[in-house]
Formats: structure tokens, sequence, C-alpha cells
């Protein structure tokens, strides 16, 4: 599933774009504890949804090959962060959404957890 797809089921607001707004997104990972993520994800090319909007985010995202990320509940990122994500290439968009319906939206249009299971 493309980012512009995810964008569009998640009825989304896109705070910084990527290079490649095409990049296929494998998986999803939903936390808001980056140590979480770190054990757990386990593709290349997922997305995490979280609500916890800061630097923190973009650099655990980083080191496990996040593409983009979805913060929920209408949080935005402040410039700091943006500017972080925007060195690293890691996307971002914002959806008044809750974790629980982003994460039943994408499940439902074909995504899969990070974690490799439900495949």
């Amino acid at each position: 599933m493309t980012f512009k797809e995810i964008v569009d089921i998640l009825e989304a607001e896109i705070v910084l774009d990527s290079d490649d707004s095409d990049t296929e997104i494998q998986s999803v990972c939903s936390t808001d504890l980056m140590s979480d993520l770190l054990h757990f994800s386990s593709m290349p090319r997922s997305l995490l949804i979280t609500g916890l909007a800061n630097t923190q985010a973009v650099r655990t995202a980083e080191i496990a090959d996040i593409k983009a990320i979805v913060f929920v509940l209408d949080k935005k990122p402040d410039k700091e962060t943006v500017e972080m994500a925007r060195q690293k290439d890691i996307a971002f968009i914002v959806t008044r959404l809750s974790r629980f319906t982003a994460c039943g939206r994408l499940y439902a249009a074909g995504l899969r957890s990070c974690t490799g299971e439900n495949r």
C-alpha cells in the first residue's frame, strides 16, 4: 500500500511528505513505547502509528527503518521534530482518529502488523 493511500484511508493531513510519496508501506507498528518498536519491528518499510509527537519517535523510527509516522488524535509535532524528520526523510501525517481506529482501518485495507503475526 502506498503512503498516499494511507493518507486517504486515515483522512489524514500531510505535515511532512516523503521524497517518494509512492513508497510502498509493507506493515504497521502501533505504539507509544519506543522500546516496543525496537523490540517488535522486524519488517522494513513499516509505518509507525503513535501519539508520541516528539523527536524520540523520529530517532527510533530511523533505527527501525520506519518510512512514515502517523500521529493520532490530532497531535502535531513541533518544528524541531519536523526538521529532524525532514533530514532523515521520514514522512509525517496527522489524523484525528484514535490509534485503535487507525489500526483497524489499515488492517481492513490489508496492512498487517510489523511483528509478523496474522500473515
